[in-house]
């Protein structure tokens, strides 16, 4: 036990009774009496400061009196064994705390467990301990789950007086742990019979001296045994009764192993063996519920804690399935980026070609079908590159019903005869801020998944509904975060047979499909996943299996709802109408061009181009020779460089080149989005940016009108 504290600092009232003492002020008045005759003896008188001298003498001795009286009443008060001898006397690791965590006494039990500390322990779970030690001091006693060294002690916690807490474990047993303190005995008891039904009574009694958990949130079971998986429930809390679907009464007496699934009694064996004491495990009689089991060793047994952990599981496979997508989608930029570059190559060849065999040609007509092809896999590069959220989008502000309504025309020429379109509009639907031709594909692309469903089911409806939702009513049809202003809605629902549960987290994954074979690509709905995200929005899917009631597949797309903030009104002056915008039909030109491409197909083809068009073109591989060249007093009136490349990319490369261009123009082309890299050409000025794949006259264009700039 640690050394008495000093004593406290005495009071004033304390100080003041020590010295007017009844005994000290008696002997005092004595010799004042004594003087004071021999006094009148001699004068034969007595003065008044005399007389005055004796009063005062008088009161201080009643006053002395009266204190020594209310201090006597108080010092014959009996008194009990001191507390500290009662936290020596417990078993049990206990402690006397003050309210600021400094330790006042300790037992052998807890300088064992948590060493001769002087405070009560710090770090992790500390927070929750103070807080049991407010309520303690509040209402009287508490509990809260104490690391004592390696060990965690649930402790209750009791209020002793204004200042002090007794802080004692519940029980013997280490959660967390199967090991003994040091101070306690290795049981060395015979094995006993496995307990029955009737011997719940005399079990319960010498398991644990604690058993409380009526009000935890978690489950918690009384185990009797000498072996977890043998051992026998006695008691039980509604939590855990909950957990096991049963009731409390019927658990009592029933093999804890035998209440769960056989392979998960075998992966629970193992963890026991490799002493671990917190492991899942699964019902018999419910597989789906994961379950966590947490152990504490008491005296002939075991305390389980059982916690449902299917929120923490759903957690897991969310992020899983986020992390899986983000990886898709980069891999899918790449790809797109790269088939973008060979596409770029193949429509600037197919198109010289075309130009050397005009229609008439033997070659035009498998030239032209190759070009057709090369347009078809355009296509599937957007749809890539939406997905991954990298393709370039040109956002305006328009309205959620006219964007529905216009597409609903093409939509219903795509339905089949036995799937009927039917569309429902909201009122006032608000506007939203989007490319309106990716968010007309993803709409399609919907309402095409649902018309397939219902034809395969042999026939039904589909449904385009769209509204305008407050925050509130975002958040609760899926989307969590939804944004103040609230949200547009896109719900494209079919009567098909809807979307089995094992693969409506896969229905995302690009060139996933459950079509036949060379009936779908599996970009479609990968390619709406994208186009939302990428318009910063959120797409939900609720689905329901056929023959239930109200089966079929739910889509909902969540916009922004765009805010228009009212400018004040500016003095309208009148400006000369603009000129029309009238394109070159004379590709031709002149002028020096450094184009800068890491695909060489791509860089010869595009520089051979622009040289029989007139223009003086130097090609440059990469980055570092771009910067070389110019660092060499190359002379140029317009750069063109593709963004990503190895080693130095366009943007950095300009950087660094642009006090020895001067204010050359320059065009950026790129497989990417322009997104992707504007932040990087936040101080330049005089930039433009030209989209893969390129075709011959695009480009003709964009240098002509960039040069004559």
């Amino acid at each position: 036990m640690k050394p008495a504290a000093p004593p406290p600092p005495k009071s004033l009232l304390e100080r003041l009774r020590d010295f007017a003492s009844p005994w000290a002020l008696t002997v005092v008045a004595i010799i004042v009496v004594a003087a004071c005759a021999a006094f009148w003896v001699i004068a034969g008188e007595l003065p008044a400061g005399v007389v005055l001298t004796i009063l005062v003498i008088v009161m201080g001795a009643v006053v002395s009196v009266a204190l020594f009286a209310f201090s006597h009443d108080d010092d014959l008060e009996p008194r009990g064994p001191g507390v500290e001898a009662l936290v020596e006397a417990l078993a049990e690791p206990a402690a006397i705390a003050s309210f600021d965590g400094r330790l006042n006494a300790t037992n052998p039990a807890w300088r064992d467990a948590g060493g001769n500390e002087k405070r009560l322990p710090a770090g992790e779970g500390s927070e929750a301990l103070f807080v049991a030690m407010r309520e303690a001091r509040a209402r009287g006693n508490s509990r809260a789950l104490v690391r004592l060294g390696s060990f965690d002690f649930e402790m209750l916690l009791s209020r002793l007086g204004d200042e002090q807490v007794l802080v004692r474990a519940a029980s013997q047993g280490v959660l967390g742990t199967g090991l003994l303190l040091n101070h306690e005995l290795p049981a060395t008891e015979a094995p006993e019979e496995p307990a029955t039904v009737a011997d719940v009574e005399t079990v319960e009694t010498s398991v644990s001296p604690v058993f409380d958990g009526s009000d935890a949130p978690f489950g918690q079971a009384l185990l009797q045994g000498e072996a977890l998986l043998t051992a026998r429930i006695v008691r039980s809390n509604p939590a855990f009764a909950r957990l096991m679907g049963s009731a409390a009464g019927d658990l009592a007496g029933k093999v804890w192993g035998e209440l769960i699934d056989a392979a998960s009694r075998e992966e629970a064996q193992a963890k026991l063996d490799a002493k671990k004491t917190a492991f899942e495990v699964k019902l018999l009689a419910n597989k789906d519920l994961p379950l966590q089991v947490r152990l504490a060793r008491t005296e002939g047994g075991f305390m389980l804690y059982l916690f449902d952990i299917s929120e923490q599981k759903q957690l897991e496979q969310s992020l899983a399935q986020v992390q899986k997508m983000q990886a898709i989608g980069q891999f899918a930029g790449g790809v797109a980026h790269d088939l973008n570059n060979l596409l770029t190559g193949l429509k600037l060849r197919v198109e010289d070609l075309l130009h050397n065999h005009p229609l008439g040609d033997p070659s035009y007509g498998g030239l032209n079908e190759i070009r057709q092809i090369s347009t078809r896999a355009e296509d599937l590069v957007r749809k890539l590159l939406a997905f991954s959220r990298k393709q370039t989008v040109k956002r305006v502000t328009h309205n959620l019903g006219e964007l529905i309504s216009e597409s609903e025309v093409l939509l219903r020429r795509l339905m089949r005869e036995d799937v009927k379109l039917e569309t429902e509009y909201g009122r006032d639907l608000p506007d939203i801020h989007a490319d309106k031709g990716q968010m007309e594909m993803a709409v399609m692309n919907l309402v095409v998944n649902a018309r397939d469903a219902v034809h395969t089911a042999g026939g039904g409806r589909v449904k385009i509904r769209s509204a305008a939702l407050t925050q509130a009513e975002a958040v609760a049809q899926g989307w969590a975060d939804a944004p103040v202003q609230g949200a547009a809605l896109i719900e494209v629902s079919d009567n098909g047979p809807g979307i089995p549960p094992d693969i409506m987290t896969k229905v995302f994954e690009p060139f996933f499909t459950t079509k036949p074979l060379g009936e779908g690509t599996g970009l479609g709905l990968a390619t709406v996943y994208g186009i939302v995200n990428q318009a910063d929005g959120h797409i939900a899917i609720t689905s329901v299996i056929a023959p239930e009631e109200g089966h079929g597949a739910t889509f909902k797309i969540f916009l922004p709802i765009k805010v228009h903030v009212a400018k004040p009104d500016a003095p309208k002056l009148e400006t000369p109408a603009a000129p029309p915008k009238v394109t070159p039909k004379d590709m031709s030109g002149a002028g020096r061009i450094l184009f800068v491409e890491d695909e060489e197909i791509v860089r010869g083809i595009a520089a051979r181009l622009l040289r029989q068009r007139g223009y003086e073109v130097t090609e440059a591989s990469d980055g570092e020779e771009a910067l070389d060249i110019i660092q060499g007093g190359g002379k140029f009136d317009l750069l063109i460089s593709d963004v990503i490349m190895p080693g130095l990319d366009g943007p950095s490369m300009l950087k660094k080149a642009r006090p020895f261009l001067g204010n050359v123009p320059v065009m950026f082309i790129s497989g990417y989005a322009e997104a992707e890299f504007s932040d990087l050409l936040e101080d330049e000025t005089g930039v433009s940016f030209l989209p893969k794949p390129l075709d011959i006259k695009t480009l003709a264009e964009k240098v002509k009108e960039q040069l004559a700039a």
